[in-house]
Formats: structure tokens, C-alpha cells, sequence
């Protein structure tokens, strides 16, 4: 998965802080005046500290991270004495809604809060650093020789040996997540410390404040979505099992049970799309085309490929990137140091200075993820009229889904449209079950996953599990959710939860299978807007301006208005729901049970 960095968004996630305003008796005035005072520093520090933790991530030395954990511990002590200032405002009466909105954003806006007590914030922004580092250093092996990350993510899309697809799995686990244990186990402990003095439970409650709406009721919502889809999972994980024993045999995979983490063409199983071929149905299956080979035939190279996805925006109506941004981005992974290959979007001075950081292979993932990470940069520029406080998305799950829904237009026609796929080999409606199933083995196989890895950090900073469950929790989840068991015997020495970049990289995850329902209602409100005629899986919108006028009104409001106002904006409903996304696959949902017929589905 990607995420995206504002300046705000890595000044917040630091953390952030202001002067001391608090007067015995604090009117509404005072709380104005604090808050303009704090968006005043805050428009410096957010421009330097992005510039830190861009060098830091592109250049990863002992120096860099030095100096990036010295200002992101600068940051969080900023940040704290903002959010707790903040708080002494709340229940103030007569506050504006612009005032009252902005409070609860510096109070609850910190991903990692240090406590103020003496060294927190450089102690806690040390580890932090030091862990996101040794995920961008980390290393497993193939056949005994050592394979970096976006290395090892390519080869477990590809290699069809179990034993090496075992040795990869434990490998990049055991090198990079367990010696990560005690760290993070640290980071919690003073990360809690910050968010009970903030007057939250713990972290998790924060993270899960900042959605309009009480942290309970977040967490309820979550629930209610993932009962709405999980029926699909299901049949999709019966089928997939079948297909994985059939290629592999009982001994490797089992036709009853869970599947094997490691067979499913991702180091985490959160998406599945890379052994499409295991799982293609005959007839249906070959839909006549592959992006990656379409892409490699007509000479496309990195530049190019954002390019492309560069123009997608463009055929709606919106201003082509700057200069800045070619020169600037890293599009692909420097032969001569480390960095972070996460792919990644950054906004560095709150206006202009757009870039994205990626490692940028020439195959249909990466196309793919271009569009995606262009989403974050084009709704960074569409707020960036608003005040500092707001220049965000209506919510995290807003920011992912962007990029997300544009990407799910990337179908024949579009490809038709930009030259890469000749109109004589646009698959037949016959196909459609192969497109269906192509799509839903990243979009539904990510659901429980994007579900899980927060449910788990949650009970983390709740106390729930303790130090001394760290793994056992992590795989009993990864089976209830996902119906996946490691290949190999792990027990409390191991941290697999570490081998996932957002652990380490403390990036809250539900935005991403936030991201992954509202993608859907976005596309299908796009392709309504479009007077679309069809299935809607076939739908693409390259080229209307209405849909790129009405998507850019829901993204100039940034995080200005309640999410809620945000989603009526674009689609006209209030709510989030998975119904658009059930749509979407109910031909697949169809033939899925047909296949699954007579099969002891579930695990």
C-alpha cells in the first residue's frame, strides 16, 4: 500500500507545538489568537521538516537519520504543547467553527505524542527513526543471496518455487521485523505516556478520534463495512485455495483450511493479483492482453509511465504538474545509496512543490500505483488555498481512495484511449469474469488485511496484547481475518508485524481499506456523472471535464468541512457503505459460488 506526505501531514505525524497561551480564564478570543499563532509556526517548521525527512528517505545515511530524528524530536515537542494547549480550549463557549474545528485537529492530530516529560520527544523520535531506517536497509535472501525490499516484493510476485517463496517469507520476517521487538514495544510505552496526557485512552483511541465522529463509533463503522464485503472475501479466498492446491498439491497447500502466507504473490498476502495466472479461469481467463507486456512493447520507461498517469488528470480538466516536479521526484531507485523504495507522495512547501518517491519498475503494479500516488498530489495542490490546518483530506481514507478509484478507470477502453492497447483486442464481454476476478484479487483479497493491521495496533496501545503476544497476535488476527497461516513455525522471538513498512513507518492503516470502499463509490458517482452506459467494471472517465469539476470542488474543501460533507460533495450520499463496491463484483460474486459449489469453504 502507499500513503501520502503533506508537509502538515509529516509535521502532524511527528508531531507538532506552539506557544503557551493558556490564561487562568480562556475566552474565545484567546482560542482564536492560539490558533492563528500555531498555524503562524507551523507554516515554517512543516516546510523544514519535510525537507529533513525527504533527504532522509532518499538518502539514507547515519547523518540523515541524525538529523531527522533531531527535528522530528523538535516537531513532537512542538506538537505536543500544541495539543495540549489545544485541549484547555475545548469546552470554551462561543467558539467559531473554524476555531473549534482547528482545536481538534492540533489535539488529536499527532500520530506518535511524546509525553512532556524530560528527553520523551528525542527519545521516542530516535526509535522512530532508527526503525524506519532498518525497514528501508533491510535485506532477505533468495537462494541464500541477500535481496532488498523492492527486490524481494517483485520476486514474491513472480517466483512459483515454494521452497523459495518459503525462504524469501522467512527470511525478510526474521531479518527485518524481529529485531524491531523491543523498539517498538519501547515506542508504545512513551506513545501511550503522550496520548494520556492529551486526555486519550491510549494511542489507538486518538488515531481513531479523528474521524468526526466518537472512537467507538469509528471502530463500530469498520465493523459494519467488513460485514458488508466479506462475503465476497470468502468465496474468493475458497476459490484461490482451490486453484493453489491444484498447482501445488496437498503437501504445499491444502484443499481445506487456510492458505499458505507465502503462495500468494505478496510478502504480506494483502493482495493477490500477482498469481492471477494460478487462479485465471479457463476460457475467461486470458483476457487477451497484459498492462505490464503492453507497457515493455511500446518502449515505455519510468518517465514515461508517470507521464501517463500524468495525463489522466489532465483529460479532466486539471493543470499539468510543475517543472519542479520532474526535477525533483525520485521516479526511480539511485544506484548509488539507500533509500526507502515505498512508494510515496510528497507536497513540500504547502503550494507547489509536488513530488513522488518511487523505485518505479516498467510493470502493471507500478502503472497502476503511479495513478494512484498522482491522486495524493493532485489533492494536495487542490487545497492548498486553504489554511494550514486544513491542507488534508476530508479524511485519510479520502487521501487513498483518489488515486484509488482514478486507477480503477484504468481499463480497456482507457488503455485504447492512450494508445497502449489496439482497439481489436479489447477482451469480449465473455471475458468480463477474467477482468472481475483480475481486480478483485488486489481490491477484495487487501480488505481483511487493511483491517487487521490497525485492529492489531489498536489492542497494542489498549494493552490488550502485551509484550509477550506481539507475534501470536499478529498471525491468530492474519487467521481470522484473512484465513492465512505463516509457512514456517514462529513464535515470541519473531515480530512479523515489522516486516510491514507501516508498522515500523507508524502510518495508521485503516485509511487504506477506508480507501478501498469509498474508491468504489467514488467510481461509480464518477461514472454516473458520466452518463456511463454498461458494466460498470468497464466504465472510464478519461476525459470528462464535468467529472474533473465535480471531484475538484470535494477536493479544494481539504479537511474544511466533516468527511460527511466532503463524500455529498461528489457522490450525494452521507454515508460510506460497501454496496458500490458489492456492485461491482456481483457477476464475479455469481460464478464465484457456481466454482466454490460443493467445496468446505471457510477456514
Amino acid at each position: 500500500m502507499k500513503f501520502a506526505v503533506s508537509s502538515l501531514a509529516l509535521a502532524l505525524s511527528l508531531s507538532i507545538a506552539s506557544p503557551a497561551l493558556a490564561q487562568t480564564a480562556p475566552t474565545a478570543a484567546d482560542a482564536d489568537k492560539f490558533v492563528a499563532a500555531a498555524e503562524k509556526e507551523l507554516a515554517d517548521f512543516t516546510i523544514f521538516n519535510a525537507q529533513v525527512s525527504w533527504i532522509n528517505q532518499t538518502y539514507i545515511t547515519d547523518d540523515t537519520d541524525a538529523v531527522a530524528a533531531r527535528v522530528g524530536a523538535q516537531g513532537t515537542e512542538m506538537g505536543v504543547r500544541y495539543a495540549t494547549e489545544a485541549a484547555k480550549y475545548q469546552a470554551i463557549p462561543n467558539l467559531s467553527y473554524d476555531t473549534k474545528r482547528k482545536l481538534d485537529l492540533l489535539r488529536g492530530g499527532l500520530t506518535l505524542p511524546a509525553p512532556t516529560t524530560e528527553g520523551a520527544a528525542v527519545e521516542l523520535n530516535t526509535i522512530a527513526t532508527r526503525l524506519q531506517s532498518a525497514y528501508g536497509k533491510g535485506k532477505g535472501t533468495l537462494k541464500g543471496e541477500p535481496i532488498g525490499g523492492s527486490d524481494i516484493e517483485a520476486e514474491m510476485g513472480t517466483n512459483r518455487d515454494p521452497d523459495l517463496l518459503k525462504e524469501m517469507w522467512a527470511s525478510w520476517n526474521n531479518n527485518v521485523g524481529s529485531p524491531m521487538r523491543a523498539d517498538y514495544a519501547r515506542e508504545v510505552e512513551i506513545a501511550n505516556a503522550g496520548a494520556r496526557e492529551l486526555g486519550y485512552s491510549d494511542v489507538g483511541a486518538m488515531w481513531r478520534s479523528q474521524y468526526d465522529m466518537p472512537a467507538d463509533e469509528f471502530a463500530k463503522l469498520t465493523d459494519k463495512l467488513w460485514a458488508q464485503v466479506k462475503p465476497l472475501y470468502d468465496q474468493l479466498h475458497c476459490y484461490t485455495r482451490t486453484k493453489l492446491n491444484e498447482k501445488y498439491g496437498d503437501a504445499v497447500q491444502a484443499k481445506t483450511g487456510p492458505i499458505r502466507a507465502d503462495l500468494l504473490g505478496n510478502m504480506w498476502a494483502q493482495e493477490w493479483g500477482n498469481i492471477y495466472d494460478i487462479v485465471a479461469p479457463k476460457g475467461a481467463g486470458d483476457i487477451g492482453y497484459d498492462t505490464g507486456e503492453l507497457l515493455k512493447s511500446k518502449g515505455y520507461d519510468p518517465i514515461k509511465m508517470v507521464r501517463t498517469g500524468e495525463g489522466f488528470y489532465k483529460s479532466l480538466g486539471f493543470d499539468p504538474l510543475p517543472e519542479t516536479f520532474w526535477q525533483r521526484s525520485q521516479i526511480t531507485k539511485p544506484a548509488d545509496r539507500e533509500v526507502v523504495c515505498h512508494a510515496s507522495a510528497w507536497d513540500l512547501d504547502n503550494l507547489n512543490d509536488l513530488r513522488i518517491k518511487m523505485c518505479t519498475k516498467v510493470n502493471a503494479d507500478d502503472f497502476r500505483t503511479i495513478h494512484h500516488e498522482l491522486g495524493h498530489n493532485f489533492y494536495q495542490r487542490a487545497y492548498n488555498k486553504q489554511p494550514l490546518l486544513y491542507l488534508s483530506g476530508a479524511n485519510d481514507g479520502f487521501h487513498e481512495a483518489i488515486g484509488d478509484f482514478i486507477a480503477l478507470s484504468i481499463t480497456p477502453q482507457y488503455l485504447v484511449q492512450i494508445g497502449l492497447l489496439d482497439a481489436d483486442k479489447v477482451p469480449s464481454a465473455d471475458k468480463d469474469v477474467g477482468l472481475l476476478l483480475r481486480q478483485a484479487m488486489d481490491k477484495v483479497a487487501f480488505l481483511p488485511f487493511g483491517l487487521l493491521v490497525d485492529k492489531y495496533r489498536w489492542d497494542i496501545f489498549a494493552g490488550k496484547t502485551t509484550t509477550s503476544q506481539y507475534n501470536k497476535a499478529w498471525t491468530d488476527l492474519r487467521l481470522k481475518y484473512q484465513g492465512i497461516v505463516p509457512p514456517v513455525p514462529r513464535d515470541e522471538t519473531n515480530f512479523d508485524a515489522g516486516a510491514k513498512y507501516h508498522v515500523p513507518g507508524n502510518v495508521p492503516y485503516t485509511r487504506y481499506f477506508l480507501a478501498r470502499i469509498l474508491q468504489f463509490q467514488f467510481y461509480k458517482a464518477a461514472c454516473d456523472i458520466a452518463k456511463w452506459k454498461g458494466p460498470l467494471h468497464r466504465c472510464s472517465f478519461y476525459g470528462n471535464k464535468e467529472v474533473g469539476a465535480r471531484l475538484n470542488a470535494m477536493l479544494a474543501m481539504g479537511a474544511s468541512k466533516p468527511w460527511p460533507d466532503a463524500l455529498q460533495a461528489f457522490t450525494g450520499s452521507r454515508e460510506m457503505d460497501g454496496t458500490a463496491m458489492v456492485a461491482y463484483f456481483k457477476p464475479l460474486m455469481t460464478w464465484l459460488k457456481q466454482q466454490n459449489k460443493g467445496k468446505a469453504c471457510g477456514w
